[in-house]
């Protein structure tokens, strides 16, 4: 069973509440949603929020659609994302997360096709290999396209051995801190549009998706090449967000592994 799952609540810290704005009266879970659901390599779709009553309002948007829902951990994402993949039995997971609405379905279907190809351990377009570590780049790739896969057996080697904060906020750092044992794919992209910021993290990179969004057809299913040539005719739009630093969560959950450190020293 290959299952996506979408990591979503309302609690962010940068942007609360931000999975639901409004793009054309729909809620940027929508797109999310919509895009993923083109997949066709994708058998089961599940959205992994938490117990919070302020996320009460994702399942029941969420319930308009053909997907299931999941319930865990607010603060524990991996605890959450492992509970959720062993619910639904999934043996190979795709991770996607919410604030990333124009996620290429085609772009998925080619990350498992080479995740499923060479069996790999992890595989995905976030992650590359510099010297003898494996540390979180872009790959070329434009922020708000990222795609993870792996098997369930490394989330539950994941699951086991993780102790560090930020490898319980973001699922599969720890992989990157442990890499040794796991056979890991990743793929790059012939262009590099790594200059262009499309994940939905501040105000001012939802006014940028916003945009995009309203650019195309309503009902469209968006296409990275066709989202590039839109914002290569129009640079201006490219600088909107590009003086945020696009790895601010993971940094925040790096200090607080060196908080953690220190009050146990």
């Amino acid at each position: 069973m290959i299952t996506a799952i979408i990591q979503a609540r309302m609690g962010s810290t940068r942007l609360p509440g931000k999975i639901m704005m409004l793009v054309r009266n729909k809620p940027l879970l929508h797109y999310t949603i919509n895009q993923v659901l083109q997949s066709k390599e994708i058998d089961k779709l599940v959205i992994a929020t938490t117990d919070s009553p302020q996320d009460d309002q994702i399942v029941k948007f969420v319930d308009l659609y053909p997907v299931e829902i999941f319930r865990g951990s607010e603060e524990d994402v991996l605890d959450r994302y492992y509970q959720c993949a062993k619910k639904y039995a999934a043996d190979i997971i795709i991770r996607i997360t919410s604030d990333c609405p124009l996620i290429d379905p085609q772009l998925i279907d080619k990350c498992i096709a080479d995740f499923k190809k060479n069996q790999f351990d992890y595989f995905s377009n976030v992650h590359k290999k510099v010297g003898d570590a494996w540390v979180y780049h872009l790959s070329g790739f434009p922020l708000g396209f990222a795609v993870e896969v792996f098997t369930f057996n490394i989330l539950e080697k994941i699951w086991n051995n993780a102790k560090k904060q930020s490898e319980k906020e973001n699922v599969t750092s720890y992989i990157l801190n442990n890499s040794t044992p796991f056979k890991i794919g990743h793929m790059e992209n012939f262009n590099d549009y790594s200059d262009i910021h499309l994940a939905v993290d501040h105000k001012i990179d939802f006014d940028l998706v916003k945009i995009v969004i309203e650019h195309f057809p309503d009902n469209e299913i968006f296409n990275l090449e066709k989202i590039v040539t839109f914002l290569n005719k129009n640079p201006k739009l490219k600088q909107m967000n590009s003086h945020i630093q696009f790895d601010q969560g993971y940094l925040k959950s790096l200090e607080k592994d060196k908080i953690m450190n220190e009050k146990l020293n």
